[in-house]
């Protein structure tokens, strides 16, 4: 997968993708990631690439030209109709689809070439939504001086769910939402700590029964924690 970030501030980024997973992945050759500085598409002498809103009110917009030429640098057009198969260009925005598990793989699935637009102060001018955006997506009800941290959410939740980017191809099937609920309790050694006890289902090497345990439990902190994730459940509340 190749994912290209069009942002006003690039240097947000100068390490954020170079730990971990992510770094992993790009060492293999199973994702790139391009930052791109949005200035360096402004059509004037002092790069700007916002300015006051149409009709007043508090507030910059980012301009269209900047953004527009450089997506048609990155895809050679402005018409999402137009797009590569499986390119996918995403504003991140308060307005867009919440990100949730499914979403992620979804994009990890479908997409070859994802392009994360980051926006700014009051957002972006609304002919780039209407044209060249094919996705707008939401990590949350709750408002970010700009896209940047989100666009660094969506990558991490992608890029784990590509083939081989974990170490365990049973890593990602095993998360937290994946199957709809929280994740099971984790323990590891030492089997007894300050009087603290693994539980015995997980020591005896009965898969079976370790399963049971691990489902039932997570059923209980998904219960416990967030209920509202077992409305989809069957009636197993």
């Amino acid at each position: 997968m190749r994912i290209d970030v069009l942002t006003i501030f690039p240097e947000f980024f100068a390490q954020v993708f170079d730990f971990g997973i992510i770094r992993r992945a790009k060492l293999a050759g199973i994702v790139e990631v391009n930052v791109h500085d949005i200035r360096e598409f402004a059509v004037d002498k002092h790069r700007m690439v916002d300015d006051r809103p149409f009709g007043g009110g508090d507030g910059m917009v980012l301009k269209p030209e900047p953004i527009f030429d450089a997506i048609e640098n990155l895809l050679g057009t402005t018409d999402r109709e137009e797009y590569a198969s499986g390119t996918s260009v995403v504003l991140l925005t308060p307005q867009g689809t919440p990100l949730k598990q499914s979403v992620a793989k979804g994009i990890a699935d479908a997409t070859q070439h994802l392009v994360l637009i980051c926006g700014r102060y009051e957002g972006v001018d609304e002919r780039v939504t209407e044209t060249i955006v094919t996705d707008e997506i939401s990590i949350g009800d709750y408002v970010l001086s700009g896209g940047e941290p989100a666009a660094v959410v969506l990558v991490d939740s992608v890029v784990r769910l590509l083939p081989n980017a974990l170490g365990s191809e049973t890593s990602a099937e095993n998360d937290s939402f994946s199957d709809g609920l929280l994740d099971y309790p984790h323990y590891t050694r030492p089997a007894e700590f300050r009087g603290m006890k693994v539980p015995d289902v997980l020591l005896n090497g009965n898969h079976a029964e370790i399963a049971n345990w691990r489902r039932q439990k997570a059923l209980e902190k998904t219960r416990l924690k967030r209920k509202d994730l077992l409305e989809g459940e069957n009636g197993e509340m």
